[in-house]
C-alpha cells in the first residue's frame, strides 16, 4: 500500500482549494441592478464552496441576456444558438458524464423557441442543473413580450398590451413525465437563492430552477409590489427541503410547510397568483438519469471517441481497388 507523504497531502489539499477569483472571468456587462448579477454571484459561490474543478465544469447557454453567463465563468463554456442550450448540454453530459454541467437560459430562450427541448430535457432527466433566468421580457433585443410576460404588458411587439395569460414555467415543468426537481427563487433574496442553487446542484437528475429576476431597463417596476412587501413572498420550508434562518424568518414571515415529495401540492402552490412561492416545490431522487441508462459503465475517452469517428467516416471512404483496409485505422 502506497502512503502519501505530508508534502504530497499538502499539495493535494492546495490543488482542491479554490477562491471566488478562480471562477471569475471578465467584468459582467449586464445592466446595473439586473438580477443576472445576483445569480452569477450565487453560482460562483457554489463553485467555490463545492470546490468544483474549473476544468471539470461546463456552463452552456443559448441566446439572451442570461446566456452571456459562460463568458463570466472561468470554466468550460458553450454559448449556443437560440433555444438550443439544453440539447447541447445533454450532448456534453452524454459524452462526458464525469463533468458537472450547468445550463443558463432565459424565458424567451427556454420557453419559446426552445420549448420542445425544455419538455424533453425534463423527460430525459439527465444529471444537469438548469437555471431559468425569468425577467418576463426579451431584454437583449430591446423589449419584446416573452411567453412569461404578464397579460397587459406593453412592449414593442404588444404596444396595446399582451393579450394572453403568461405561461407558468413551474406548472409546465411539474406536468412533464419523469420530472425530478423543481424549485423557484428570486434574485433579491440572495441567502435563499444560494440555498436553492446548492440544493439543485446536489440533486442527482435534472434540476430545474426558475429564478424570478428584475430587469431594470425594460420592466423597472414590474416586481416592486413583491420586492417592497415581504409578505407577498411565501417561503417554502420543510425538513426535506429548505431550512429558513432566523434572520430570514424575521423579515419573511409568510412561510409554508411543504413536503417536496408531494407533487400534487407542488402543482397547487405553483398555480397561485398572489404570492411568489420561493423554495423547493418538488424533488424525487428515484427517477433514473438517462445517461446512466445508456452509458453507466463506460466513460467516453478520447481514444474511444476517435475510434468511433473513424469507423463512421470509413463508411463513406472510397478505397483504391486492391487496398486492404481495417476499420478505424
Amino acid at each position: 500500500m502506497n502512503m502519501m507523504s505530508a508534502t504530497e497531502c499538502l499539495l493535494e489539499m492546495c490543488d482542491e482549494h479554490f477562491e471566488l477569483e478562480d471562477y471569475q472571468a471578465g467584468v459582467p456587462r449586464w445592466c446595473t441592478g439586473c438580477g443576472d448579477n445576483a445569480i452569477l454571484t450565487a453560482v460562483q459561490r457554489l463553485c467555490r464552496d463545492e470546490a468544483l474543478a474549473p476544468e471539470k465544469t461546463v456552463f452552456v447557454s443559448g441566446i439572451g441576456c442570461s446566456s452571456r453567463f459562460p463568458h463570466y465563468m472561468k470554466t468550460y463554456g458553450f454559448h449556443g444558438i437560440h433555444g438550443r442550450a439544453l440539447p447541447v448540454a445533454e450532448g456534453v453530459k452524454m459524452a462526458r458524464p464525469d463533468l458537472t454541467v450547468f445550463v443558463n437560459t432565459g424565458d424567451g430562450d427556454c420557453c419559446s423557441i426552445g420549448a420542445a427541448h425544455w419538455i424533453h430535457a425534463i423527460r430525459y432527466n439527465m444529471n444537469i442543473t438548469v437555471f431559468l433566468h425569468d425577467n418576463q421580457i426579451y431584454g437583449l433585443t430591446k423589449k419584446q413580450a416573452s411567453p412569461t410576460s404578464p397579460i397587459g404588458t406593453k412592449s414593442n411587439t404588444t404596444p396595446r398590451g399582451s393579450y394572453l395569460e403568461a405561461l407558468n414555467p413551474l406548472t409546465v415543468t411539474l406536468g412533464v413525465q419523469n420530472v425530478s426537481f423543481v424549485a423557484q427563487a428570486v434574485d433579491w433574496i440572495p441567502e435563499v437563492l444560494y440555498d436553492i442553487v446548492k440544493a439543485a446542484y446536489h440533486h442527482k437528475g435534472l434540476s430545474f430552477v426558475r429564478i424570478v429576476q428584475r430587469c431594470p431597463e425594460w420592466l423597472p417596476v414590474l416586481l416592486d409590489p413583491w420586492l417592497n412587501d415581504p409578505n407577498r413572498v411565501q417561503l417554502l420550508n420543510h425538513e426535506d427541503g429548505l431550512q429558513i434562518s432566523a434572520g430570514m424568518s424575521r423579515i419573511y414571515k409568510n412561510q409554508l410547510q411543504h413536503d417536496p415529495a408531494n407533487i400534487d401540492r407542488a402543482r397547487e402552490i405553483a398555480s397561485g397568483h398572489e404570492n411568489i412561492p420561493v423554495g423547493i416545490l418538488y424533488r424525487n431522487p428515484s427517477v433514473p438519469c438517462y445517461e446512466d441508462l445508456r452509458v453507466s459503465d463506460k466513460l467516453r475517452t478520447p481514444e474511444l471517441t476517435r475510434t468511433g469517428l473513424n469507423a463512421e467516416l470509413d463508411k463513406y471512404t472510397v478505397w483504391p481497388q486492391g487496398t486492404e483496409h481495417k476499420a478505424g485505422i
